[in-house]
């Protein structure tokens, strides 16, 4: 690669970082997001063991003995590693006999079966998670507020400029993937699918060498768009099956398939901020459901940003899938963990930022400016009604993350006021 033209990726830091203190890296996440691009910008020798040339031979010597790779100038860039499971072991194996920091880095665009890996390499090789492009990232966003300031509870006001509608809208259908920038959102649009159809009818197989039914796998998908963004359980995706689709799939089936999702990277659920908020308030333990891109939801429900203009339910679920994407992004590159907040008094929170210091920050999430006010007051309520807890500990900041919005700036009432298209890590 050209590295003069690389574009660069918030993830970058850490993998420096990680470089300076581990013995190797791996880079996991979905495929098509640009961890090749971003592990061969940081490395000095490369394998690609998915490379064609010579009838795959590099895989197959691979196979033949995985320590036959592992030559090169550190850091050695390992591509698609889970082709070949045995290397993880050999890399561990070369790390344990230097000690060297950032001698390989792997990438994977799956989680193959422990089957075969003798060892975990903990302490020897650390993982990353990689993401599509945040708005920032992909140069949609200005990022003049900056969110690690705002967990801090420090912003300077700012106008940030008019947003246009249709072109925010056509921002989640493009979606975050780096091969999608230069194409018309019409050209961008078919990528998601053509990326489901390869890994449904290719990688599911490849994961573990068992057959499944890929016409309910792909059912399952559509299911999980048409609630893409709600905490909807396994049962209620088999029910929507039957319902929309006139299939069965049973419970069981359901688990198993919702698993490879994530073991294939295409799925990324928000987890819910349970035991964290301290407080006798019983909340709900269920993931919030998202696809690793708001762009993966799109095309299978098959919308155009013609039709989601005229479908502002459906819209606003997929715009919260945007800004979760692009804030589980910006938190983790300074510590953060991204979850959700529900309870069974029928109060959430459509974003928890919970931070190193275990200090947390409750975002609501709006497309539209005349949604604050409510967004506002729901917040100030759940933080009061922590506060009246003894044993509860209340947010350290309230923020909305708004769509419509042409300013950042603190409200009176003491919550903050950002739109996606401003922010940045």
């Amino acid at each position: 690669m050209d590295k003069n033209k690389y574009m660069h990726r918030i993830i970058d830091n850490k993998i420096e970082d990680y470089l300076q203190t581990f013995g190797a890296v791996c880079i996991e996440g979905p495929k098509w997001c640009g961890k090749t691009w971003t592990s061969s910008y940081h490395s000095n020798s490369e394998i690609f063991l998915g490379d064609p040339a010579g009838n795959f031979q590099n895989r197959k010597l691979a196979e033949m003995s995985p320590e036959l790779i592992l030559d090169g100038d550190f850091p050695r860039l390992i591509d698609e590693w889970q082709e070949v499971p045995p290397i993880w072991d050999a890399v561990r194996h070369k790390v344990d006999q230097n000690p060297r920091k950032g001698q390989y880095i792997l990438t994977g665009s799956a989680t193959p079966n422990h089957k075969g890996i003798m060892h975990s390499g903990a302490g020897r090789i650390a993982k990353l998670r990689m993401r599509p492009m945040s708005l920032y990232e992909s140069g949609d966003s200005s990022g003049k507020v900056s969110l690690e300031d705002i967990c801090h509870d420090k912003l300077t006001p700012a106008m940030t400029g008019e947003v246009d509608f249709r072109e925010l809208v056509k921002l989640i259908v493009r979606g975050g993937w780096p091969g999608s920038l230069d194409l018309s959102v019409e050209q961008a649009s078919l990528l998601p699918i053509e990326y489901l159809n390869a890994v449904i009818d290719d990688d599911v197989y490849r994961i573990d060498g068992v057959k499944r039914n890929t016409m309910k796998m792909k059912l399952l998908l559509r299911s999980l768009a048409r609630n893409e963004s709600t905490t909807v359980t396994n049962k209620t995706l088999k029910k929507d099956i039957k319902e929309l689709d006139d299939e069965d799939i049973n419970v069981e089936t359901v688990k198993e398939y919702l698993d490879i999702f994530e073991r294939l990277f295409i799925t990324d659920n928000q987890p819910p901020f349970a035991t964290k908020v301290r407080s006798s308030v019983r909340v709900k333990q269920a993931v919030k459901r998202h696809f690793a891109d708001p762009s993966l939801a799109c095309a299978l429900l098959q919308v155009t940003p013609e039709g989601l203009l005229g479908d502002l339910e459906t819209l606003g679920f997929l715009f919260e899938a945007l800004c979760e994407r692009d804030l589980k992004i910006y938190a983790e590159s300074f510590g953060g963990k991204l979850y959700h907040y529900q309870d069974y008094s029928g109060k959430e929170i459509d974003a928890v930022i919970e931070l190193a210091d275990s200090r947390w920050c409750a975002f609501e999430i709006k497309l539209g400016a005349n949604q604050i006010d409510a967004a506002a007051s729901n917040l100030l309520e759940i933080k009061k009604n922590i506060e009246k807890d003894p044993k509860g500990k209340p947010p350290a900041v309230l923020g909305i993350i708004c769509g419509m919005a042409n300013a950042a700036y603190k409200r009176p009432d003491g919550v903050y006021v950002i739109p996606i298209t401003a922010l940045k890590n």
